[in-house]
């Protein structure tokens, strides 16, 4: 039920954004409990942080998490906020982390309230600009369930100035059971819901603070659920349905209920690459905020919760946002911005790059052309239990499977035989831009039923047979009461998609039975499908081009364009900054990787790696070393620019690095898991990732990654079949995929028995042996000896050794932290290692394991 909305505000891992860095003066920051709802006779804590700009009073920020996060999640963004000169109030939600309370999916009366409160505790604050006593100057703000909250809350209290939310739902019902038939909730979205409510059962294992006597015990299936919420999921769960409870729950907890409400100016960024929440959940909720008169920004971004290869500046379109109304600078900037995958090809690299598109109106601002389309009814079946099903969307993973345009024919994983209708337009005679919902009338004729359960989608069929799904999107029907044997017309409302077609491609509506995202019927069903119409009315919207880059950096691509549309010295020196930042060391342009006094302080003071300096040279193998806890994987996601530093800096091949820095096309990764896809073969795996990459096929040097990778004719074979060493080792070509210059790979060994050890060992050696540079990280000190050619030794954040693992194998001897050998025995000290009674020179083993043993 709401469970299920609760999955719905699952926000997938990855989905809250980083802003980019900045320089600007240290933010101080306090965190406290601030009182929340009370609930069950028991008062609710909630845990905040609170950061302050250098001037103050200042206007204020809300911000809030995704489901399943915490407040650490809004670090980076809070501060970058704080450095602009707001006030931010970033907090936990309640049944997250260390706040109290059970999670009841954004209710009024509970998470609502709780933000209201906050909003209250901001109006006793002296730093905190107030339009009248208790009244602060505030905006909400917040990605998926903390974008809908924000929504909500604008919707409930009134003191709230401005809002901004991303990635967000509209109707909890519609986007947890959507139809594109329209009335009725339709299709379960079983495999989003299944997942995301997981997540949120699993969100504590212990009773916390303030929650109900019984709530959240060890074993308890609703975790911290609220029990009405966990009662209405599986209610849904097993009938693959709604029923009147759950869209009781739902409807409160949706934006819809409120927008007639909202008069604080709005912006709503939504992701082109969503499976979970679509672009027409940001379409409904800007055209109800926009009935009212209230002033209104649409932003369409790459990316979303099926990940991508862009990610959205948040920090950057609240800004803008945000000033006019709330430091009153500059004029409210209401237009409607889409980003284009794929728009045209950049001349220096030849590849395709997505373009930016200011419409000419406000929003709506659309027109749809009419194509024509043409094919004979096609009868087209399902079977019983919908096995084997179409697979276009997984969650976390539906760009990517969409973005698989070299899979063709038999090969294709969104298409069975006998599943699939196909209407197909003769060769478009000009480039034809999709934006948005297309439309369609189908003739539906059920045999033998009464309802039908059906999937329709639009796709790209390129002149040379390559067929691409547009972010893997397909739109649910679901019919009742039908009759038996008798053709029913219905319009369809398409995918709401953004896609380039040249001219001379080809555009298809394809209809279909099964869809593995989805709930279907027990039962095995047969439908005939015909055209009721000649044409499928095309959304689309015409408009100025703003800003042109490769996709997974066009945010940064844009500032330049940025600087010429808005002119203020505020934009000019955030751009000067930003090319700074881009500007290749040439020192450095050599070094794969030189780290600068790395520092990583998360919100909560706990420091996880701390003053690290080290480089890496060409042709090297180097080991990160180190018990758990060290800061390997820190360092690492730091160097992949997943995660912002606190201070200090990493250039590869002498380019900082920050999300999306261009440099990073020339690093293979694998961290924290390889994200295979189990009902795929390894090949079929290795493909797919490369064609969401959207680099040529030509390129991936497929062939040489497998060799390397040493798997054989087992490449072939699905990997559920798959030794974990396997899995490993696919993980490992995967990365390797196109033959980066860079290979980084966090514990590449790490459940592997001996054997599997000595494999991928060699693995790296040939890899190695190509003339490119590897980075690995392990706590396993035999493994590190073996396979590295040069170590950096780490302890609780810390650099402890650095050196030459030839030379420790020569001398059995290494100087500690060769830069500061009393700061090295000063933290072999702080681990209970008494340094100084031992040489100044100690070997690798004897400072590994006296550190291990310290941890245990």
């Amino acid at each position: 039920m709401v469970a299920v909305a609760a999955a719905v505000l699952v926000v997938a891992a990855g989905v809250t954004v980083a802003a980019l860095a900045r320089s600007g003066p240290a933010i101080e920051s306090q965190s406290r409990l601030v009182a929340g709802t009370p609930e069950g006779g028991a008062a609710v804590d909630l845990d905040t942080t609170t950061y302050f700009p250098v001037a103050t009073p200042a206007p204020a920020i809300v911000l809030a998490h995704g489901f399943g996060g915490s407040k650490r999640d809004l670090d980076v963004e809070a501060r970058s906020l704080a450095e602009h000169g707001y006030v931010v109030l970033a907090y936990t939600a309640r049944g997250f982390g260390r706040s109290g309370g059970l999670i009841h999916l954004d209710a009024p009366a509970y998470e609502v309230a709780d933000a209201s409160l906050l909003i209250s505790y901001l109006a006793t604050l002296p730093q905190v600009t107030k339009d009248a006593p208790g009244n602060p100057r505030v905006a909400v703000a917040g990605s998926s369930y903390g974008g809908g909250l924000a929504l909500l809350v604008g919707g409930h209290d009134t003191r709230v100035d401005a809002l901004g939310a991303d990635i967000t739902w509209n109707d909890l019902s519609q986007a947890l059971f959507p139809n594109a038939a329209g009335g009725q909730p339709g299709v379960f979205k079983r495999m989003w819901a299944g997942q995301l409510f997981a997540s949120g059962a699993g969100s504590g294992t212990g009773a916390p603070t303030g929650a109900p006597t019984g709530a959240g015990q060890a074993g308890d299936a609703c975790g911290r659920f609220a029990r009405d919420l966990c009662a209405a999921y599986q209610v849904a769960a097993r009938a693959g349905a709604p029923d009147p409870s759950i869209l009781s729950l739902l409807a409160p907890s949706s934006p819809a209920s409120v927008l007639s409400k909202i008069t604080a100016p709005t912006v709503l960024v939504q992701g082109e690459r969503d499976s979970l929440f679509p672009l027409d959940q940001a379409d409904a909720n800007a055209k109800g905020i926009a009935a009212n008169g209230t002033p209104v920004k649409v932003i369409w971004r790459s990316g979303g919760h099926d990940g991508g290869t862009s990610t959205t500046d948040l920090v950057q379109y609240l800004e803008e946002w945000f000033d006019p109304v709330l430091l009153h600078r500059g004029p409210v900037d209401a237009s409607f911005d889409v980003t284009v995958p794929g728009a045209g090809i950049s001349s220096a690299t030849g590849r395709s790059v997505s373009q930016s598109l200011r419409a000419d109106r406000a929003y709506p601002s659309s027109r749809t052309r009419q194509v024509g389309v043409s094919g004979p009814a096609q009868a087209i079946g399902a079977p019983a239990g919908g096995s084997p099903a179409a697979v276009t969307s997984v969650p976390g993973l539906g760009g990517l499977l969409g973005s698989a345009a070299s899979l063709t024919g038999s090969a294709r994983l969104d298409a069975i035989p006998g599943q699939v209708a196909r209407f197909v337009s003769d060769p478009l005679p000009a480039r034809l831009l999709v934006a948005g919902s297309s439309t369609v009338d189908l003739l539906v004729t059920a045999h033998g039923a009464t309802d039908a359960t059906l999937f329709a989608s639009v796709h790209h069929l390129a002149a040379d047979g390559t067929d691409t799904l547009p972010a893997g999107l397909v739109a649910p029907i679901r019919l009742t009461g039908l009759t038996p044997e008798l053709a029913q017309s219905v319009t369809i409302s398409l995918p709401g998609v953004v896609t380039d077609l040249p001219a001379g491609d080809r555009l298809v509506v394809e209809v279909s039975t099964t869809d593995l995202a989805y709930a279907l019927p027990s039962s095995p069903r047969a439908y005939t499908i015909a055209l009721a119409g000649p044409t499928v009315a095309v959304a689309g919207v015409d408009g100025q081009a703003l800003r042109a880059g490769q996709p997974w950096i066009w945010l940064i691509a844009g500032v330049a364009a940025m600087v010429l549309l808005l002119v203020g010295g505020q934009f000019a020196a955030l751009a000067r900054r930003r090319r700074r930042r881009r500007t290749v060391i040439d020192a450095l342009a050599r070094v794969p990787v030189a780290i600068e006094g790395l520092v990583k302080e998360y919100g909560d003071g706990y420091r996880a790696v701390d003053d690290v300096s080290f480089r890496v040279e060409p042709g090297q193998v180097v080991g990160l070393l180190g018990p758990n806890g060290a800061g390997k994987t820190t360092t690492l996601r730091v160097l992949m620019g997943l995660i912002r530093p606190t201070s200090g800096t990493v250039h590869v091949f002498g380019e900082l690095i920050e999300a999306g820095a261009p440099v990073l096309s020339r690093i293979g990764a694998f961290i924290e898991g390889p994200g295979l896809l189990p009902h795929l073969s390894g090949r079929e795996n290795l493909r797919l990732f490369w064609a969401a990459t959207g680099r040529p096929t030509a390129d991936a040097e497929l062939e040489t990654a497998l060799e390397i990778a040493g798997l054989g004719p087992s490449v072939d074979r699905k990997v559920k079949t798959f030794s974990q060493g396997m899995r490993q080792r696919l993980a490992i070509a995967q990365a390797m995929l196109g033959l980066p210059e860079l290979l980084v790979l966090d514990e590449p060994t790490n459940g592997l028995d001996p054997l599997q050890i000595a494999e991928m060992r060699e693995v790296l050696r040939r890899y190695a042996a190509t003339g490119r540079t590897v980075v690995i990280s392990s706590h396993l000190l035999a493994e590190v000896e073996q396979t590295c050619s040069h170590v950096v030794v780490m302890h609780q954040g810390r650099l402890v050794a650095i050196g030459s693992v030839a030379e420790i194998a020569r001398t059995g001897r290494r100087q500690l932290d060769v830069d500061d050998p009393e700061r090295a025995i000063e933290i072999l000290g702080a681990a209970g290692v008494d340094a100084r009674s031992v040489p100044a020179r100690r070997s690798l083993e004897d400072i590994f394991i006296e550190l291990v043993g310290a941890d245990e």
